[in-house]
Formats: structure tokens, sequence, C-alpha cells
């Protein structure tokens, strides 16, 4: 990889490292999950970044948070914040942010292929979020579900439809 082109990947990277804390900024408390953005960033970083960049890009976020600073929801961080009810959902950005990556970039570049990527993102996130939701709290299922995924479902639907017409309108002038 040339210098310019590392560069420009590293650009982007801190680029969706900030995108990514202040999407939890924004967010809405609803319960033990708030509503946030940061998950459509870290979607969004798989697909333009791909795989390997997105994934370092969730890791340095994830890191940093846990590490102190506060660019968790609501501005929370440390380790505890890792281990905590919404911990789940914090690690789970890791493989969505992967998968996500790997199909868009298997598909290179088709719109059907970013909506099934998100989708499949948002999947993840929540496959490993409502269960360690439910381990961590003693809640039952049906109460862990209607906390920890159900309120949120519209809200990701609308932010599939948010990051695919964003996708689309920056990808022509990502040059990566």
């Amino acid at each position: 990889m040339e210098i310019s082109q590392q560069l420009r990947h590293i650009t982007y990277s801190s680029l969706f490292v900030a995108l990514i804390a202040a999407g939890a900024f924004l967010a809405i408390p609803v319960g033990p999950v708030p509503i946030v953005l940061q998950n459509m960033f870290v979607l969004l970083a798989g697909i333009i970044l791909g795989p390997r960049w997105g994934l370092a890009c969730v890791g340095i976020y994830l890191l940093i948070g846990a590490c102190g600073l506060p660019v968790f929801s609501n501005g929370k961080a440390g380790i505890g914040h890792i281990f905590g009810p919404t911990g789940g959902y914090l690690l789970g950005y890791l493989p969505a942010v992967f998968i996500t990556g790997l199909i868009a970039k298997k598909w290179d570049k088709k719109m059907i292929a970013t909506v099934f990527a998100l989708l499949t993102g948002s999947i993840i996130v929540y496959s490993t979020g409502v269960p360690w939701l439910k381990i961590v709290t003693g809640m039952e299922w049906s109460r862990t579900l209607a906390l920890g995924m159900y309120p949120f479902i519209l809200g990701d639907i609308l932010k599939i439809i948010a990051a695919t017409l964003i996708v689309k309108t920056i990808r022509p002038y990502i040059k990566l």
C-alpha cells in the first residue's frame, strides 16, 4: 500500500472513531440501553473502510473508552462500562463491523449489498448485546427483549435507510 493511500485510510479511520464517539453522545436514555447513533457509524465504518480498517477503527474506539476517555453513551467511560449492561452491544461492534465490511467488499458497491450488510451488522449487535444484557441484569428473556431490542428496531430501520443514502452519496468521493 502506498503512503498516500495509507494516509487516507488512517485519516478516514480517525474520522470514523470521532463519528462513533459523537454518535454515542447523542443518546436518548430509555432504560439500561440508550438510543444512540454510534451503531450506524460503526456499520458505516465497515462499509466505507472495509473489514480490516473498520475493525481497527472500532477497536481503537473501544480501547480509548476502556482507558477512560468519555466516548461511550452519555459521556461514560472505563472498562467497567464495557462489562456493564451495554457491554455486549459495544463488544458486538467488533464482529459487526468486520462482517459488514466483508459483505460490502465481496459484493463491491451494490446498494442491495449495502442494505444486507447493514442489516446483518445490526443483527450481530443484537445477538451479542441482548444475551449480555440478560446475563448482567438477570432479567427474564421477555423483559430483556422489551428493554434491549424491541424499542430499537424501528430506529435501526431508519438508520439503515439513512446509512444506505449516506453510502450512496459519499462513496463516489472516497478513494480507498
